[in-house]
Order: structure tokens, then C-alpha cells, then sequence
């Protein structure tokens, strides 16, 4: 039998309708859920990433507001946006789509943001709450991985997660978030990084019964390297042209229990969860 797909689009649409029927209500109680972005320059996977966001707005009913500002930007500019948009009732959560152009201070434009208004979970004082394992909003691409294994019942708890990067959107919130003392979390978890010695990262992937790729080096996550049956989420990609690469090769599929595919993984899962994210923005500030 072949690998069970971990079918990314179809939980991000379940979880999508769900978010779509809690703005419907909200908004029969005057609360409008509004999602804002601030993009600076003219970097083309950036315009369109926040493009799928609006449109991902706009199919469910959500407000979306956009400031894209030109790469000749001064930081002034960026933070008038930010400090617009934390005090901007419409905009319930909001990003800076990063990387800024050269010149601008991307920590600065960060730590402006409104922590309450933080869409992507990764604010310093969101990241503490996550690490205290106290309520805020929770990094999306590590959120939504959890959830794409919880939707296909993937054994997390008590399981060994090998995660393979050291990446603050990813490897690092993804560690804290697995080990929480809760039910379907509190997996034992090792973090291993291109650091590692190949020879002992691939020994202590093979010891993974959940192996997240999320390194960015395509292909990295050979065959060899896992055990047969687990599960393989390759969340690091790399572009070589247009072709999206994932970190996880093709013939892991033919050991693996189940895996992501190479399109409609985890990318729609993060985008699912920035809208959940947004929505819990608006109903705490509604409280």
C-alpha cells in the first residue's frame, strides 16, 4: 500500500467554512473580522503569497486591507502603517510580509506590531506565551501542521517528531508546540539542522515515527532515511524556476505511512490558520 497523502486543501477548506460561518454570525452581532497586510517592495513570491491571502479573504467573507508600499520605503513609512493598523478597529490582525527590502529593519518593524493583533503568532511576546504554553495566537505553519496531522490521525502523543530545521517560523515554535502537556500534543521531539553531521541526522531521522523536512534543501529528506510507516511532512521548499521543490524526495512516498504531497501541503494549512488566527483576533477584542 502506498503512502496515505495529507491532503493540505481539503482541511484548509473545512477549516476555512468554519471560519466563514463564525464572521457570518459575528457579523450579525455589528463585529467585523478584518485581515491587513503591509507589503514593501516589488519581490514576486511576496505579492503573491499576500495576494492568496486576500483572495482567501475575500472567499469567505472576511475584510482584507492591503498597504503595499514601494521598496523605496524609509522605515518612518513602514512603521506609520504599523501604528496605523494597530489602531485601526477594521483591522483585527495584521502582517509585515517579510523580507523588507535591504535598508529596513525588519526586528524594529516586528516588535511595532500589536501582539494582540500578531496574525502570524511569531511576535516575541506571543512566542513567550507559546513557550509558558499560555492562550495567544499560535505560529501558523507550525499550528496548521499539527492540525494536518491531527485531521488524518497521524500518532503524535508519546511519539517521536524529528524535526529537521531551526527556523523561527517553523522548527523552533513547531518543538515548543509539540512538547505542550496536552492531549494529541506531548510528543517527545528532537530538533536536528544541516548542522548535524549527515551521517547522524540521518540516523536520528530514521528514529522518527513524525518527520517534519523544513530545512529548505530540496530533496534532502531521501528514502533511506525513514522508517517504514512514518509520517513525512516536508514543510522546507525551494523554487528552481517556477518548479517548487520540496524538502522531501519523492520516493520517501514508498515507505512512508502517510506524507505530504509536494503542492497542497502545508502551504494551504498555513493560510488557514492566519485566517483562524484573525478571527481570534476580532471575537477577543469584540469581549
Amino acid at each position: 500500500m502506498g503512502a496515505i497523502v495529507l491532503d493540505g486543501e481539503v482541511v484548509a477548506a473545512r477549516i476555512r467554512a468554519e471560519v466563514a460561518d463564525r464572521i457570518a454570525q459575528l457579523r450579525t452581532e455589528g463585529v467585523t473580522v478584518g485581515l491587513g497586510t503591509i507589503l514593501v517592495g516589488d519581490d514576486v513570491p511576496s505579492e503573491r503569497y499576500v495576494a492568496l491571502k486576500h483572495e482567501d479573504c475575500a472567499g469567505i467573507g472576511m475584510h482584507s486591507v492591503g498597504e503595499h508600499l514601494p521598496a523605496t520605503a524609509t522605515q518612518q513609512e513602514v512603521m506609520d502603517v504599523i501604528a496605523r493598523f494597530n489602531a485601526d478597529p477594521a483591522v483585527s490582525a495584521f502582517l509585515v510580509q517579510l523580507p523588507l527590502p535591504p535598508g529596513l529593519d525588519e526586528e524594529r518593524a516586528l516588535l511595532a506590531v500589536d501582539p494582540e493583533k500578531d496574525v502570524d503568532g511569531l511576535h516575541p511576546v506571543n512566542l513567550g506565551r507559546l513557550v509558558l504554553g499560555t492562550p495567544g495566537p499560535l505560529p501558523c505553519t507550525p499550528s496548521g501542521i499539527v492540525e494536518l496531522l491531527h485531521a488524518y490521525d497521524v500518532p503524535v502523543e508519546g511519539r517521536h517528531v524529528v524535526i529537521i530545521g531551526r527556523g523561527i517560523t517553523i522548527g523552533r515554535p513547531l518543538a515548543n508546540l509539540l512538547t505542550l502537556k496536552r492531549p494529541g500534543y506531548n510528543a517527545a521531539v528532537t530538533v536536528v539542522h544541516t548542522g548535524v553531521e549527515e551521517a547522524d541526522l540521518a540516523a536520528l531521522v530514521r528514529t522518527a515515527d513524525v518527520v517534519v523536512a523544513a530545512a529548505g534543501r530540496p530533496h534532502m529528506l531521501t528514502v533511506d532515511m525513514v522508517k517504514p510507516g512514518a509520517a513525512v511532512v516536508s514543510a522546507g521548499t525551494t523554487f528552481e524556476g517556477r518548479k517548487l521543490i520540496p524538502d522531501a524526495h519523492p520516493d520517501v512516498a514508498e515507505v512512508a505511512g502517510w506524507i505530504t504531497p509536494r503542492l497542497g501541503g502545508v502551504g494551504p494549512m498555513t493560510r488557514a490558520m492566519l485566517l483562524r488566527n484573525a478571527l481570534r483576533a476580532a471575537e477577543l477584542a469584540a469581549r
